[in-house]
């Protein structure tokens, strides 16, 4: 009717961390604190206060003005402002440079940045990690016998 323009849709751009589906992100803006309980399934930022507990369904960002005193539980986490409490990320936790955390982390991958203050307990659940065998009296096998009986002279000598 009004000729042959077509609209194009643009594509929102991406940033490298798993999003929820739908790219929604709640904000809490600088100025504003909540108490209680705050549970999420998208994406949330934080650039006001946290007292008590959130949980993520998705990614939690603590903005450079923005702190959390309390629990967090998410799938990603990025902290470039203030944390006190404990934290458990299912993925990849980064705190950037302007960080202040401190409390309880337990993580599968961690990025610490050059000047962030990290003062935690950290427990890293990596998908990777052998399962520890406590119930094995065997030794360990020396693929190169010669290494062995080199270790063996040097302790002699030594």
């Amino acid at each position: 009717m009004f000729g042959n323009n077509k609209n194009e849709t643009t594509k929102p751009k991406t940033t490298g961390f798993t999003s929820s589906p739908s790219n929604s992100l709640n904000s809490l803006v600088k100025g504003t604190t909540i108490e209680g309980t705050v549970r999420s399934e998208s994406d949330i930022r934080i650039d006001g206060l946290i007292k008590g507990e959130l949980f993520c369904e998705s990614k939690v960002i603590i903005g450079p003005s923005g702190a959390i005193e309390g629990e967090i539980s998410c799938q990603n986490a990025v902290i470039e402002g203030t944390f006190k409490g404990s934290i458990s990320v299912r993925d990849l936790l980064v705190i950037k440079e302007s960080a202040k955390v401190s409390g309880d982390v337990k993580t599968e991958k961690l990025v610490v940045n050059a000047g962030a203050i990290f003062n935690v307990n950290c427990s890293m659940t990596g998908k990777g990690a052998a399962p520890k065998n406590t119930t094995s009296n065997s030794k360990p096998k020396v693929i190169n016998p010669n290494i062995s009986k080199t270790n063996e002279k040097a302790r002699q000598v030594g």
